[in-house]
């Protein structure tokens, strides 16, 4: 699934003010299709509070076209212009399967490694995991590392192209 997941810490209703900031928010996208957000609100393993932002009219099945991957990536833009003027979080990424993509624990430890293209961290976590320099200003009191867009892999979604591929890995 496509989304937007802000993890928004300890407190519940930031959370839940993060999520009314997005839900319902549309936009019609180059293609001439309206999309809206739907917002849900969870807890993870560590009790902090996420907010998933999913826009409509994409494809849940992940990127099996170009069309796809571009959409995908449109609708990433406008997320991360929304977000520039979101309420208050923690750590924000836009993608496929981002939900709790790391938790808090994970993200400090991980600090030496955070290669997420499109990671939006407050500047307080940026400093907490010593300031990587590949990350640029987003917005007031955030840095990001710029989002890449989606990509379309056509190894991955056709199998007529998988066999072809395969007949290559066998030596003769």
């Amino acid at each position: 699934m496509f989304s937007l997941s802000a993890e928004c810490g300890a407190e519940q209703t930031v959370a839940e003010k993060f999520s009314q900031y997005f839900d319902k928010v549309s936009w019609v996208l180059s293609n001439d299709s309206k999309s809206q957000c739907r917002t849900g609100i969870f807890q993870d393993m560590e009790d902090n509070w996420w907010c998933r932002v999913s826009p409509s009219s994409i494809s849940e099945v992940g990127i099996n076209t170009p069309e796809t991957a571009y959409l995908m990536t449109e609708l990433g833009i406008l997320l991360y212009q929304f977000l520039r003027s979101a309420p208050t979080f923690r750590y924000a990424l836009v993608g496929l399967e981002v939900d709790e993509f790391r938790t808090y624990s994970e993200l400090i430890e991980e600090s030496s490694t955070l290669s997420f293209p499109g990671l939006v961290l407050a500047d307080s976590i940026w400093q907490a995991v010593g300031s990587p320099p590949a990350f640029r200003s987003f917005s007031s009191g955030y840095v990001w590392k710029l989002y890449e867009g989606e990509v379309y892999k056509p190894l991955t979604v056709s199998s007529d192209l998988k066999n072809k591929f395969n007949e290559l890995l066998v030596v003769g």
